[in-house]
């Protein structure tokens, strides 16, 4: 655990609150992040955050620092955004307004490959908002965060060879739902 953070997490497990308040304040932005990379939206976000540190002051106490501090709040956090995705998944719609920005195209930048990539940036967002929570999460951990293997079974509480598992069988259905070929139907159980 970092030096900075060390010193809080050990007064904020003695029950010291403003040692608790100064840890929420360090790693704020970076659960935030984590958040809105496994929901993809705001608001959600935002919930899973507020839950996360919900969780960490309940469980606090019993924190035995085995892993680092932020590994554990990593895997409270993806807890968390799995739950909320859930209820999500319940309570589906899309929001419609009329006021949607339309981004300005930059001069020099080719409007057919800025829509392109707009449109796969799309695709994917759709593709991995589709994604089960547990493969969802592994792709989050190793492809926007560079995690090792190691590092990503340790933040989720899983063996490294599930972690591996997860991450092949994410890609694949990544791979299946954007780069199908034409006339190339989609495996039922990836869906």
């Amino acid at each position: 655990m970092p030096d900075e953070l060390a010193g809080l997490v050990d007064a904020a497990r003695g029950g010291d609150q403003s040692a608790f308040e100064a840890l929420v304040r360090a790693t704020t932005a970076d659960t935030y992040t984590l958040a809105f990379r496994l929901t993809g939206n705001e608001e959600d976000a935002r919930d899973v955050v507020q839950e996360t540190y919900l969780r960490a002051y309940k469980g606090i106490g019993k924190f035995r620092g085995d892993a680092q501090f932020s590994t554990w709040l990593y895997r409270i956090t993806a807890n968390c955004a799995a739950n909320q995705l859930g209820r999500r998944k319940r309570h589906r719609h899309d929001d419609l307004t009329d006021d949607t920005p339309i981004e300005d195209l930059s001069p020099g930048v080719d409007p057919s490959a800025q829509a392109e990539a707009s449109n796969l940036r799309d695709r994917l967002t759709v593709a991995l908002d589709d994604l089960p929570p547990t493969l969802r999460s592994v792709v989050v951990l190793r492809d926007v965060y560079d995690l090792p293997h190691e590092a990503i079974a340790a933040e989720l509480g899983i063996s490294e060879s599930a972690a591996k598992v997860r991450l092949h069988r994410a890609r694949k259905q990544l791979r299946e739902r954007l780069f199908r070929l034409p006339g190339e139907e989609v495996d039922a159980r990836a869906v």
